[in-house]
């Protein structure tokens, strides 16, 4: 039996690692610049560059680009790829690490699906940040987009100033390596303007933070133990929400109905 070619096994162990799969279709690399359609004045951060396959349309549809890669292998590609680009800039650094510019930018990649949940956390905490075009795993895109017709906790928190979108999905054989699903582009947008006023919403995160603690098993019951009983069977009928409503299942759009109902003067 002929010997494993030692650097190979390094590079999937590599490709592991990083949770490296490389956009290889040209079609889904259309359908992902498509989808984040980046502003041509505006500064575009790349997440998870790779060797460039999104970098080079990306660049030429921008003011100017920073592409990030992690990995050392990848990024002597990548650089080489900048390098040929009048508007783009190879960083060899984890992007996660790094502070997001002054100026308002966005953010756009394939980005390793094991740091998913850090790269978003990222983007929302970005002050500057406009919007993000995130290659994610569909089953993710799809429950912070509210697809599956029940709504996450963080989505529903930074509902009033972002939206969440599934704006596309790229099956699995458009990846190099192939992985075990399929894929969705996951849009954020920063809202022009909050849908609450700013000083409303650390009331408003603390109501969500308690209708998702679980307690009684419905938004009523939770919601309940920091409400008047009336008032809030009140809010419920106006908001048109059963009081057996399991807290998933109620749209942003409800909670933020129930916020105003429940903290009017």
């Amino acid at each position: 039996m002929a010997p494993r070619r030692t650097r190979a096994t390094e590079r999937d162990r590599s490709r592991r690692v990083l949770s490296q799969n490389f956009l290889a279709d040209p079609a889904a690399i259309a359908r992902l610049v498509r989808a984040a359609r980046p502003d041509s004045d505006r500064l575009v951060l790349e997440v998870g560059a790779g060797r460039g396959q999104l970098t080079r349309p990306l660049a030429a549809r921008c003011r100017r680009l920073i592409a990030y890669e992690v990995d050392p292998v990848a990024g002597a590609d990548l650089a080489a790829v900048c390098a040929a680009l009048p508007t783009a800039t190879h960083r060899q650094a984890d992007f996660l690490a790094t502070d997001p510019p002054p100026e308002p930018f966005e953010v756009v990649g394939n980005i390793p699906w094991s740091l998913t949940s850090a790269v978003v956390r990222w983007c929302l905490a970005a002050p500057t940040l406009r919007a993000a075009t995130l290659l994610t795993q569909l089953e993710y895109a799809r429950r912070r987009s509210g697809d599956y017709g029940r709504w996450t906790q963080l989505t529903v928190l930074t509902w009033p100033e972002f939206g969440w979108r599934l704006v596309g999905r790229v099956p699995r054989t458009a990846f190099r390596p192939v992985p075990r699903v399929d894929a969705g582009i996951l849009r954020l947008e920063r809202r022009p303007e909050p849908l609450l006023p700013p000083a409303a919403l650390p009331a408003y995160r603390r109501m969500v933070t308690t209708g998702f603690d679980g307690v009684g098993g419905s938004l009523a019951a939770s919601l309940a133990r920091h409400h008047p009983r009336a008032r809030l069977a009140a809010a419920l009928r106006a908001t048109r929400l059963d009081p057996a409503t399991p807290v998933g299942h109620v749209w942003p759009e409800q909670w933020l109905v129930l916020f105003r109902l429940l903290h009017a003067r």
